[in-house]
């Protein structure tokens, strides 16, 4: 009778146990099912860029063997990394990366005080133009792009780096999140910057903006993905190679008779490995922002 009656509780406490044990099975494997899912296509990428043979490529596709390379070769980097010639994929990199650069940093200064004065400025109307931009972010770019072309070409501006920079510097989406980060900031830092005979721009530079790095880096990487990524816009505005970025040019290896896949899967590796660099020395700042977000919203 006593063994029965320890048996029961004993039964009880195994049966959460064993239910939470399964749902730890179940987790991981939909886990790794979800990551291979979103792995396997960059592994694809890669291990195509190391093939020789695009008819090869081609053949492998839908098997196993799209994953594996017997004989690896760097044969497709050497002959899209040129600066010149046909595939002066090189030069189109070495572009992407001059209007990624000026793009971010100029967009982090100009976004950045633009929250600050929304925030803690004396402006007046700042509600208004504070509802302005917001609205402004509804806007769909697609719908303002044929008269932003116009205007850029009567200025002058046509293919050149500039004005692949200049009209996405300023961003309401930014202005918006910088505006959110610094005002969940005590304001007695500015009042004590300012009793101390700080200006408003020295209070936004000395203090506020070195407290501002989860802001920072994520804008910094939500804009350089949407720059890195741009391929309308330098399609309707660039004409020559002076200054077309690589995801306009990769474009160009479909537009002809044959596809050289080979060569394409190299150039879209090479242009992967730059953003993704961005995101791995911003990592940390961009993940913490992240999970401060999700806890205060």
């Amino acid at each position: 009778m006593s063994d029965i009656a320890l048996s029961i509780p004993q039964a009880r406490v195994a049966r959460p146990r064993s239910a939470a044990r399964v749902l730890r099975i179940v987790q991981t494997v939909s886990i790794f099912i979800i990551a291979l899912v979103i792995v396997s296509p960059l592994l694809l990428l890669v291990v195509a860029s190391l093939k020789d043979d695009r008819f090869q490529i081609l053949a492998d596709m839908g098997s196993f063997r799209a994953f594996w390379v017997s004989k690896p070769t760097l044969s497709n980097y050497a002959e899209v990394g040129h600066l010149s010639g046909e595939l002066a994929f090189g030069r189109y990199l070495i572009n992407s990366l001059i209007i990624l650069i000026t793009t971010v940093c100029s967009g982090l200064i100009v976004n950045s005080m633009a929250g600050f004065v929304l925030a803690w400025g004396s402006l007046k109307g700042r509600a208004v133009i504070l509802s302005i931009v917001i609205a402004l972010y509804v806007i769909p770019q697609e719908s303002i792009i044929m008269p932003l072309v116009m205007m850029v070409s009567r200025a002058g501006m046509a293919d050149t780096f500039a004005v692949q920079i200049v009209p996405w510097v300023a961003s309401p989406l930014y202005i918006f999140l910088f505006y959110q980060f610094f005002t969940q900031l005590p304001k007695e830092l500015l009042e004590a910057a300012e009793m101390d005979g700080a200006s408003f721009f020295r209070a936004y530079r000395s203090i506020f903006l070195p407290l501002s790095l989860p802001a920072l880096a994520t804008v910094s990487i939500l804009m350089g993905i949407e720059t890195w990524n741009q391929y309308l816009w330098p399609i309707l505005v660039t004409q020559t190679d002076y200054a077309r970025p690589i995801a306009v040019a990769i474009a160009t290896f479909f537009g002809q008779d044959s596809i050289y896949w080979d060569r394409a899967m190299a150039a879209s590796v090479l242009m992967m490995i730059p953003i993704l660099g961005l995101y791995l020395v911003f990592q940390r700042w961009f993940v913490s922002s992240f999970i401060g977000s999700a806890v205060k919203g």
